[in-house]
């Protein structure tokens, strides 16, 4: 089963796919994953690929191709895989389709989890993370014991840049120019499925097994 997560940045496709990956035992390719582990590492790749997220802009095709297709074509993924942060364009999506078509293969389903963006920007700039051991909280949600203050290990909770509301409003206006149109893509494919991202994380997963069952 090849999948596709779609959706805004914020609107939780990321635990889905995981979600998804778990009970279906296929691999859960996150392109946000693969670009962190090369910013992490300080790979030119990465630094180059950092550009562009501290700014919330979208990594330029020819950063995220390869990378894509080298993965899919790894032995753990012959019984499938859910891709997730990819495609975010048309010719990216062309470019997966005419490859995954030479190969005999096409994508059987593309999730779309819809949330409006007031409530991504409530969420996204909520966030709060720690630096020194990767903690997460979220100020409403899942706040920390001490305000600003690690549960775990102690340290100082920071808001990632791309966190910062002017920088989600801005993903946000780059997602609609040049992601929404992979919605129209997908339906004409046959293959688009939309469910509500308002829900509980839980009901939201009950909702796309359902799709797939």
């Amino acid at each position: 089963m090849k999948i596709i997560m779609l959706g805004a940045p914020g609107a939780g496709k990321g635990t889905q796919a995981q979600m998804i990956a778990d009970k279906y035992d296929i691999p859960h390719i996150s392109t946000g994953d693969i670009f962190r582990e090369n910013v992490k590492k300080g790979t030119e790749l990465g630094m180059e690929a950092k550009k562009y997220m501290d700014q919330g802009l979208l990594v330029p095709d020819e950063l995220t191709v390869k990378i894509l297709l080298d993965r899919v074509a790894k032995p753990d993924c012959k019984n499938g895989y859910v891709l997730d942060g990819f495609p975010r364009t048309i010719p990216q999506a062309e470019v997966l389709d005419k490859a995954i078509t030479e190969l005999g293969e096409k994508i059987d389903y593309a999730i779309n989890v819809d949330v409006p963006d007031e409530n991504i920007i409530r969420r996204m700039s909520g966030r709060r993370a720690c630096l020194a051991c990767g903690a997460t909280y979220h100020i409403e949600h899942i706040p920390p014991k001490q305000e600003g203050i690690c549960d775990k290990c102690g340290k100082e909770l920071v808001q990632r840049d791309d966190d910062k509301e002017e920088t989600v409003k801005n993903r946000l206006d780059v997602y609609h120019k040049q992601t929404q149109p992979l919605i129209d893509f997908y339906t004409k494919q046959g293959v688009l499925r939309t469910v509500d991202g308002t829900m509980d994380m839980k009901d939201v997963f009950t909702a796309i097994t359902t799709l797939l069952a």
